[in-house]
């Protein structure tokens, strides 16, 4: 199913909206409505879709009950599928190829005030250098006509650049807008080894709609989804610029830096083609960061303990903190799964482990178990001098960080009746 299918339920504003703050003052007011911009200013012929992707959406769009995604996210994770390639005559997203590339023309959104810029902040990069393939999520700041900015975090694609340029070569990218959300989801999954998620993508595709997901190659030989709305192509160049500030998904101003300049060599979209313009630190962005974590967290916790469900909390901004649900078994099951989680997902900075009947999506629930269950001197784990989340603005000046885990489990071999609810 193509981004567009998925929004049937949005509000559609007829009204000219403006690029730079429209948006987001349009979600602000709407209560954060799931909208469809059909006239956008600066850019006639082209729409803008907001606030698409939080948890409960996500779910509806891909067919599955919240309590399901994350068991479906790590079955995928396990058991990968191949897309298929298709001639560009087939792909929607080639539909449309104008003849100048200017990415002016594009409804790239200036949400925040505080920010750089314009920022594409939903679009996905996906690169492919020496055999490899790496799909992922880094922001870019629009310099000009043909030139981003791309704030490189310290993951897969940046060590891939930094391996070409050592090698005096530019790595050839596809950025792409508005895929199908199976293909974002896979796109902001974290692994340690590379694994190329457009694999991921595929797996859940079949699963959910029954069909192959389909590629199509693009002139600089980077195979993109052929279903997308928009789709440009081109290079991580030599050079860099600065890149920041920007309001991140802590709702924090991040750092100004020196980042690698993307070179946009080509364009393509759909016919009448609708901007993914996701709005940084709100619910949407939380989501598709928190998301795709829950399940190698719940990988990693049930390698010591039986972990039934995990919550990315929405005051942790769907990064820094956790709750996990576990079956406990043994007297330090709930210290093993802090440590755990910690590994499985090392940019967090607080989690909660509790029994089987609490709600861990309800956090009035969450902290009702920590003041009936835990006891602070015996219960809680801290760490200190842990590597942090660059997105934790707390963090030391050397970028570490302390982190804490609590411990709301009822102790083994106590009779639980004094500890259940009655309500």
């Amino acid at each position: 199913m193509a981004f567009r299918d998925h929004l049937g339920a949005a509000e559609h504003e007829n009204a000219p909206v403006s690029l730079v703050h429209g948006m987001l003052n349009h979600s602000k007011a709407s209560g954060h409505a799931m909208t469809v911009f059909n006239t956008i200013q600066e850019c006639p012929g082209h729409r803008a879709a907001v606030n698409m992707l939080t948890r409960d959406r996500l779910c509806a769009a891909i067919g599955i009950e919240p309590e399901a995604y994350i068991d479906t996210l790590g079955w995928a994770m396990k058991h990968p599928g191949q897309p298929v390639t298709v001639a560009p005559t087939e792909a929607p997203c080639c539909e449309v190829q104008p003849d100048q590339v200017d990415l002016r023309t594009i409804p790239i959104p200036h949400h925040w005030p505080q920010d750089r810029g314009r920022y594409s902040s939903a679009s996905i990069i996906i690169a492919e250098d020496n055999g490899i393939r790496n799909v992922s999520f880094h922001r870019q700041f629009l310099r000009d006509a043909n030139h981003l900015v791309v704030r490189l975090v310290p993951r897969h694609l940046r060590t891939m650049v930094m391996n070409a340029r050592a090698e005096g070569r530019e790595v050839h990218v596809a950025i792409v807008n508005a895929p199908d959300p199976v293909v974002l989801l896979a796109a902001a999954m974290s692994f340690n080894e590379n694994i190329d998620e457009l694999t991921i993508a595929a797996a859940l595709h079949e699963k959910l709609y029954g069909n192959p997901l389909q590629l199509v190659k693009l002139p600089n030989g980077v195979h993109a989804p052929a279903d997308a709305e928009y789709v440009w192509w081109g290079r991580i160049t030599l050079e860099d610029d600065e890149e920041g500030p920007y309001v991140d998904i802590t709702g924090t101003v991040d750092d100004i830096r020196q980042e690698p300049v993307i070179e946009i060599d080509g364009l393509s979209h759909r016919k009448e083609p609708i901007f993914h313009a996701l709005i940084p630190g709100e619910a949407e962005h939380k989501t598709l960061m928190g998301l795709p974590r829950a399940p190698t967290i719940k990988d990693a916790v049930n390698k010591v303990v039986t972990c039934t469900d995990v919550h990315m909390t929405e005051g942790g901004c769907g990064w820094l903190g956790a709750v996990l649900k576990i079956k406990k078994v043994n007297p330090d099951d709930g210290m093993k799964a802090i440590k755990a989680a910690f590994d499985g997902h090392k940019s967090m900075k607080m989690v909660t482990v509790v029994d089987e009947d609490i709600d861990i999506t309800d956090p009035v629930r969450v902290e009702w178990a920590l003041m009936t269950r835990w006891q602070p001197d015996k219960d809680t784990l801290i760490l200190s001098n842990q590597k942090g989340s660059s997105l934790d603005p707390s963090r030391y000046d050397d970028g570490n960080t302390s982190k804490i885990g609590y411990d709301a489990t009822i102790d083994h071999g106590v009779d639980p009746s004094g500890f259940m609810s009655v309500q």
